[in-house]
């Protein structure tokens, strides 16, 4: 009988195992949205977006909180629908097209010879939120894709107040859908105002 284990003991470990499995929580996903506008209806400027660069702490399915000053949290259980880089460039795609009233959107890379008007660059250099804020800080560039040449570079931070004092993830994710949507008036402006230019 040495070293063996009774029946009733195995049948007690695989009961409490099953329960652990089925007790565990499940996965919460949130997404980026765009400001809805009324659907554009011309095709001017044309306007390209991408690429979009990402810190490398951001390039992971969980979202990340920076509470404290050097200090990151990564939660388990609350993850990105998508890959940040492309749900900022989706947002960003999408609120441009309605503050610039143009349907001709194009993401990065596109094809040189239909080079859009103007190309977009964000290099993203931090995206945080703690209990009292969310912010963001981007440098990003306007420029001609035919040519090259540069419009607008400039380096923007942007903060938001968080509601009731917490970093909720459904509160985080929207706060940074209304940051990005700041940072694409502030891009569009410069673009409207390279056209008035011209």
């Amino acid at each position: 009988m040495r070293g063996k284990f009774p029946p009733m003991l195995w049948l007690l470990a695989l009961s409490l195992l099953l329960t652990g499995c089925g007790s565990s929580p499940p996965n919460n996903y949130y997404v980026l949205s765009a400001q809805e506008f009324p659907i554009a209806n011309g095709d001017t400027p044309a306007i390209g977006v991408g690429p979009i660069e990402v810190p490398e702490y951001l390039i992971r399915q969980n979202l990340v909180y920076n509470h404290d000053e050097n200090t990151l949290h990564i939660f388990s259980l609350d993850l990105w629908g998508e890959p940040l880089e492309d749900g900022i460039q989706r947002v960003m795609a999408l609120n441009l097209s309605g503050l610039l009233h143009t349907q001709n959107m194009r993401f990065f890379p596109w094809n040189p010879q239909r080079a859009p008007d103007y190309g977009v660059k964000v290099n993203l250099l931090q995206l945080d939120a703690n209990e009292n804020e969310a912010m963001i800080k981007a440098e990003w560039l306007v420029y001609r894709p035919t040519n090259g040449e540069s419009v607008k570079r400039r380096i923007s931070q942007l903060k938001l107040p968080l509601p009731s004092g917490a970093s909720e993830p459904e509160q985080v994710a929207e706060a940074y859908s209304k940051l990005l949507l700041q940072l694409s008036e502030i891009i569009a402006a410069d673009i409207k105002e390279d056209q008035a230019a011209q």
